[in-house]
């Protein structure tokens, strides 16, 4: 767990619910990437992990039946964002990511509304990104 403590700060989301093809796979991606800590698993295929303001549910195949019709599941989901307090905190989460490896689909940047953000994946494709945006932050 000595990546988790390094993480660098985020205001989180508050609630995602994400179908996962390997749970045990996605869980050591949250919560040793990210930072995320287990809340509750009611069962071998659930999961629920927090990182103190949110909730990521995390729900893995229950049979082959179940996982063949995920994989053909689409969805609507671009990507969901973790929120920083300060435009900085963007680019220590991206050096954090790389050092454990993780591939980041792009760069940190400005953008023309004044945010800063970038975005990488996780073990099943869903897209995430860390930005700072200053109305949504306060600051």
């Amino acid at each position: 767990m000595e990546l988790a403590s390094k993480t660098p700060p985020t205001r989180g989301i508050r609630h995602v619910a994400l179908f996962v093809k390997d749970l045990a796979r996605a869980e050591r991606f949250y919560v040793e990437f990210l930072g995320y800590a287990v809340e509750w698993r009611p069962d071998a295929y659930d999961l629920y992990l927090t990182r103190g303001e949110d909730n990521l549910a995390l729900h893995g195949p229950r049979s082959d039946a179940a996982t063949a019709a995920q994989d053909r599941r689409e969805t609507a989901l671009d990507h969901f964002g973790l929120l920083c307090d300060r435009a900085e905190d963007v680019q220590a989460w991206a050096d954090h990511l790389e050092r454990c490896g993780v591939a980041l689909d792009t760069k940190p940047r400005k953008h023309r509304d004044g945010a800063t953000s970038f975005y990488f994946r996780d073990p099943d494709g869903n897209r995430i990104q860390i930005i700072h945006h200053p109305p949504i932050a306060g600051k």
